[in-house]
């Protein structure tokens, strides 16, 4: 298993409790098609994002200085550079305070975190274009920076705009390196012309949002008593003045209309085959890669449903 082999990065929690989760179970709910190793990737790369992400529950998650060092190291790692600005180790509950080292002075011994998001890098590269992995490490970097300013959000406690929410959700939500994983998983990758076509950014842009706000909902029992702002639930309690109940309504009503619009969406791609002059291989890329849409955004919102990563206490 390959977090025997990372055993650190579950230092904050029990191994029954981590069961709870029902990683391997949102594994395979949301990439059904994919064999047994491409599995295990999927498995071992959600287990990486929810124990990356709940380090910053704790102190450390107050620190945007300190987070921002934690996060270039990871950023360093997809650009092939070990050019690493700290030592923090992963889970670490308070920040460092040795300095940054110099050029000249012998770089830091890697992390935990490091080590795990190294192999989980190694991996998901195989087999993939220059194209894709070029694609893939910005997405991965857009994910790790975007972890300083979510800190600096707890730290202050400012509750962001709108529009400012969902800048930053969609970074820390990390959903554009999952739907990188469907190309991985699946072997394919889809022709460039059809991946920036309006259509296919629109289906891309409603699969990723739609579970941030399911899940804002889910998790705002969790996060509004340690002082997260960055959540879709308080900003429409202060837009309308109205108790976390109505609020959750609200966001999930709008969560519905875009699965309305998504649905729509999808039945547009034949006219985009036949703009494009896609050949039928091209075509087949595409239609797997928004089926793999549908079926991320359909088996989260299942798992979400019957995890236990959600439930307090």
């Amino acid at each position: 298993m390959w977090l025997d082999r990372h055993r650190q990065l579950t230092a904050g929690i029990t191994e029954p409790a981590y069961e709870h989760w029902d990683v391997s179970e949102l594994a395979a709910f949301c990439y059904p098609e994919a064999g047994p190793d491409e599995l295990g990737l999927a498995a071992d790369l959600l287990g990486f994002y929810f124990l990356f992400d709940d380090q910053f529950d704790t102190e450390l998650g107050q620190h945007p200085a300190e987070v921002a060092r934690i996060c270039d190291r990871l950023c360093g790692i997809t650009h092939g550079t070990a050019a690493f600005a700290a030592t923090t180790p992963f889970g670490s509950s308070a920040p460092s305070t040795s300095p940054v080292p110099s050029a000249s002075s012998a770089p830091p011994t890697p992390s935990a975190t490091e080590h795990a998001f190294a192999d989980l890098w190694r991996r998901s590269q195989r087999g993939m274009s220059a194209r894709w992995r070029a694609r893939a490490a910005y997405n991965w970097e857009w994910y790790f920076a975007s972890h300083p300013a979510e800190a600096a959000g707890r730290a202050f406690a400012e509750l962001p705009d709108r529009e400012s929410y969902l800048v930053l959700r969609r970074g820390t939500a990390a959903m554009e390196t999952l739907f990188d994983m469907i190309e991985r998983l699946g072997h394919f990758e889809v022709p460039q012309s059809a991946f920036h076509h309006p259509v296919l950014r629109r289906l891309r842009q409603l699969a990723a949002d739609i579970p941030s706000f399911s899940n804002d909902v889910r998790s705002y029992p969790l996060e509004a008593p340690r002082g997260d702002v960055y959540n879709l639930v308080m900003i429409v309690q202060q837009e309308r003045g109205c108790p976390a109940d109505e609020a959750s309504a609200v966001v999930l009503a709008e969560a519905q209309l875009m699965i309305n619009q998504f649905a729509e969406l999808r039945l547009q791609l034949a006219d985009v085959y036949n703009q494009l002059e896609l050949d039928a291989a091209q075509r087949g890329a595409v239609q797997r890669y928004a089926d793999g849409l549908a079926a991320w955004l359909a088996g989260y919102l299942r798992w979400e449903g019957r995890t236990g990563r959600y439930r307090a206490g």
